[in-house]
C-alpha cells in the first residue's frame, strides 16, 4: 500500500523543489538556451567537467528535432564519424554506408538521461526574452519568462520576466538563433540567415564555425548556420552532436 501523503504535501514538495532550483541557479557557470541535440550535448559535456549548467527550453519537452527525425518518421541519421558519439551515449544504431540510423525517441532519451545524470538543471516552458549586459556590452545573463505569456492577449501580458546571471550563454536555439538575433537588434552582431539544404557542405561548416560570437556568447548547432549564412542539413544530426561537443570545449577554455 502507498504511504499517506495529502494534496498539500504534493503541492509543497513541488513548490519547494522549484524554488530551490530558481534560488540555486539564479547564478550559473553556463546557461544553455535551447534543449535540442547541440544544446544538450554541450550541457552534458560541460557538466562532466563539473560546471554548473542550466538549460532553458521554451517547449514542454526536450530534444527538438532529435525526437522526430525527418518528416515525422522518428528515425534520426548521423554521418560518420559522428556514430562515435552514439557509441559513447549507448544509443543503438544500424549502419547504412556512411550513415547510421537510430530511433529518435531512444536516441533523444539517452542524451537527456546522460545530461541529467551529469547534473544539469532544466527549466522548460521557459522562453528567452533578452540578455543581461555588463561593461563593454559583455553578456552577463539572460532574461526569461514563462512561454505561455507570449501567447496571452496583449492586454494581459504585463508579466515581468526574471533575470538569471551566468558567465557564458550558449545559443542553441536552432534556426531561430534567438540570442544572436537579440544581439543583432542592438547592432552588436550581424547575421546572414541560413542557406538552402546542402548536407555534404553544411555539417562540416557548422562544426567549423561553432564558437564565440560575442563576449559571453557561444553559438552551436543550427544557430551557427543562421549566424554565418551556412547551408542547412535537414534531418541528419551528427553535426548537431559534434557542434555541441565543440561548443562545450570552447566554453570550458573560456572559463579557464
Amino acid at each position: 500500500m502507498f504511504q499517506k501523503s495529502s494534496e498539500k504535501d504534493v503541492t509543497r514538495t513541488i513548490v519547494k523543489e522549484f524554488g530551490r532550483v530558481i534560488d540555486e541557479y539564479a547564478e550559473s557557470d553556463v546557461i544553455v538556451i535551447g534543449g535540442g541535440p547541440s544544446g544538450l550535448m554541450a550541457a552534458r559535456d560541460l557538466a562532466k567537467r563539473d560546471r554548473k549548467i542550466l538549460v532553458i527550453e521554451r517547449n514542454n519537452y526536450l530534444g527538438g528535432g532529435f525526437w522526430l527525425g525527418g518528416y515525422l518518421m522518428n528515425t534520426i541519421t548521423v554521418r560518420s564519424p559522428a556514430e562515435d558519439i552514439l557509441d559513447e551515449l549507448g544509443i543503438p544504431y544500424k549502419k547504412e554506408g556512411n550513415l547510421s540510423r537510430a530511433l529518435g525517441p531512444h536516441a533523444c532519451s539517452k542524451l537527456i538521461s546522460e545530461a541529467c545524470d551529469e547534473g544539469i538543471q532544466i527549466l522548460n516552458m521557459t522562453e528567452f526574452d533578452d540578455v543581461v549586459f555588463r561593461e563593454d556590452d559583455r553578456i552577463g545573463g539572460v532574461v526569461v519568462n514563462w512561454t505561455p505569456v507570449s501567447s496571452l492577449p496583449r492586454q494581459l501580458t504585463c508579466v515581468d520576466p526574471i533575470a538569471l546571471e551566468t558567465k557564458i550563454v550558449i545559443d542553441a536555439t536552432g534556426h531561430d538563433a534567438c540570442v544572436v538575433k537579440k544581439m543583432e537588434e542592438r547592432g552588436l552582431i550581424e547575421t546572414r540567415g541560413f542557406g538552402g539544404m546542402w548536407v555534404e557542405e553544411s555539417e562540416d561548416l557548422v562544426v567549423e564555425h561553432t564558437g564565440k560570437v560575442h563576449d559571453g556568447l557561444v553559438v552551436t548547432g543550427m544557430a551557427v548556420s543562421t549566424t554565418y549564412g551556412l547551408p542547412r542539413m535537414g534531418p541528419t544530426f551528427g553535426s548537431m552532436l559534434m557542434s555541441g561537443r565543440k561548443g562545450a570545449k570552447v566554453v570550458d577554455d573560456l572559463l579557464g
